[in-house]
């Protein structure tokens, strides 16, 4: 948060990144290279206002985003759980534990098949697994315990 009152000479208003009107509160926001209203500096998804929930906001895709929000599309880092590699805004991703994979990425373990939206797969221990490769697959038979299975969704349509 910038204080807009300097000593001695007011300072000339500054236009609001976000509805273009001119900045004349006692204080105001700087993000992204950008002067912001504090009511006008909002999660892109939840529309919460940003200066009202903490000090830093996250900017992915042309969206800028509460931290919550960040996690919840990117995961922790941003990054695909299972590459490393940062995962861009309008990308496809899969889900799996609260983790965010690449579509690309997200394939079972054991033989490599990649796993498509509605593929019945097994979350093990951080690892992910067909229907066919799970571990102890053959002695469990018909005992085995419901499936997680994951639908792809793309980061603007889960806001």
């Amino acid at each position: 948060m910038v204080n807009s009152q300097t000593s001695g000479v007011p300072p000339a208003p500054r236009s609001c990144a976000g509805c273009g009107g001119k900045i004349a509160d006692r204080f105001l926001l700087f993000s992204m290279e950008r002067y912001w209203h504090t009511r006008c500096l909002k999660c892109s998804c939840c529309q919460a206002q940003l200066g009202d929930i903490g000090t830093t906001c996250y900017s992915k895709g042309g969206m800028i985003l509460c931290r919550s929000d960040y996690i919840r599309l990117f995961g922790h880092s941003g990054a695909c759980s299972a590459c490393g590699q940062s995962i861009p805004a309008n990308e496809m991703v899969m889900r799996a534990q609260g983790n965010v994979y690449h579509l690309k990425c997200f394939s079972c373990a054991t033989c490599r098949n990649r796993l498509m939206p509605g593929d019945r797969f097994h979350y093990i221990n951080g690892t992910i697994f067909c229907e066919h490769d799970r571990p102890g697959a053959a002695l469990l038979n018909s005992h085995l315990p419901p499936l997680q299975s994951n639908s792809v969704l793309t980061d603007q349509k889960v806001c």
